[in-house]
């Protein structure tokens, strides 16, 4: 197993947990040293799919490619099976860049997701010993735990058995739960909301991101008219736009109007029309839109407040 971690705990006062040593950044493990592309997420759990739980990860994982500059191509949610998981992990790695696993690594009978990925790219389940004393540690400073019979032990220890062959990769200083990756593709992840949402952000420094300026951006248009009234203009723009890498796509709000999106690059472009040429840039097209539609550029964060008051 191949563990990418410093192996040192630092000293914590009778305040404060046990703050961990974190992992040094790991070498590109995609092919010519090229950057992440194309990504997909795996959602595993019964739970999900019966209703039982609401999927928050999925749209925090689709929401984190859109602005790292990846592309989601794939979001699945499949059941606490081994048959399905393996199915599914093996195919997912060939085809993207970037696949993230969410839930099925706790410690009771139905948490199958690291034996199942280890049988699924043909390895063994070791014990990680940096992630069990990081375990023990915790809850040295906690008081739980302390008194477990061997039953209870064994199935708290499940939570450190490995596929034989990943990296372990520790990512914050405060959490023992490491990001486990395999065939360097494979990132396993917790499936609690907060600590997939954690883990996730402080995941970044150790994946090889798009450059900031290769990255799409998305600038929307709010309007109260009718999408019907406005369908003709946008099959037009989307025609002039698409060849020059900006996707059009209108999301009405019942009774209240439309959200016009664009996303692409804003850089300087140019385009032919009858009469002339204008002006494609991004924040172009925007106020060309705007005026168009009768509408403004709505900024992201007022997005949720524009669809609740207007």
């Amino acid at each position: 197993m191949n563990s990418a971690t410093q192996a040192s705990l630092p000293s914590s006062d009778s305040q404060n947990e046990p703050s961990f040593s974190l992992s040094p950044p790991p070498g590109n493990p995609l092919d010519q040293g090229r950057c992440i592309r194309e990504a997909a997420a795996l959602i595993i759990g019964d739970e999900i799919l019966n209703g039982k739980t609401l999927d928050r990860n999925s749209n925090y994982f689709a929401r984190y490619c859109f602005a790292h500059g990846i592309d989601l191509k794939r979001i699945e949610v499949i059941s606490d099976k081994e048959d399905e998981i393996i199915e599914a992990s093996r195919r997912l790695v060939n085809r993207y860049d970037f696949v993230v696993s969410s839930g099925g690594i706790g410690p009771t009978h139905d948490d199958i997701t690291y034996a199942s990925l280890a049988k699924a790219f043909g390895q063994t389940l070791e014990h990680h010993p940096e992630t069990m004393r990081r375990m023990d540690a915790i809850n040295a400073f906690r008081h739980t735990n302390l008194h477990q019979s061997p039953e209870q032990r064994e199935a708290y220890l499940r939570m450190a058995l490995f596929p034989s062959e990943a990296e372990v990769i520790f990512v914050r200083p405060e959490i023992w739960v490491p990001v486990v990756r395999l065939a360097g593709r494979l990132c396993i992840l917790p499936g609690i909301p907060a600590l997939f949402q954690k883990m996730l952000d402080a995941m970044t420094p150790f994946l090889p991101l798009p450059e900031a300026a290769d990255r799409l951006k998305r600038m929307q248009i709010f309007t109260d008219r009718r999408e019907s009234s406005i369908a003709p203009y946008l099959t037009q723009l989307q025609a002039r736009l698409l060849p020059r890498g900006i996707s059009v796509g209108s999301y009405p709000v019942f009774g209240k109007g439309v959200f016009i999106s664009l996303i692409g690059r804003d850089a300087p472009l140019s385009s032919s029309i009858e009469g002339g040429t204008v002006n494609d840039s991004l924040a172009a097209v925007a106020t060309e839109v705007e005026q168009a539609v009768g509408g403004r550029v709505i900024r992201e964060d007022e997005v949720e407040t524009v669809k609740q008051v207007s």
